[in-house]
């Protein structure tokens, strides 16, 4: 996972422009949520979720820990 500071947004404007994170969804694939400038929620197209390595009754603890072992090093990065 490559870092594009175009798909961060915070989470107040997220909260309050909520259309924006979509567009840049919809544009990018992905959108990530920082809280306090540290990366915290990853929002991205359902069918993109759906079309991932998935098993259809694996928890959703279970997909966010795949997520984040996926891209560790793309989260450290945005944590510096």
């Amino acid at each position: 996972m490559q870092v594009n500071i175009d798909n961060l947004v915070s989470i107040t404007e997220a909260n309050q422009n909520f259309s924006r994170v979509a567009r840049l969804v919809d544009a990018n694939g992905v959108a990530v949520i920082l809280k306090n400038n540290t990366p915290r929620y990853i929002i991205l197209e359902y069918s993109q979720f759906q079309s991932d390595e998935f098993a259809d009754d694996a928890t959703v603890q279970e997909i966010g820990e795949s997520i984040v072992k996926r891209h560790l090093s793309a989260f450290k990065d945005l944590a510096k």
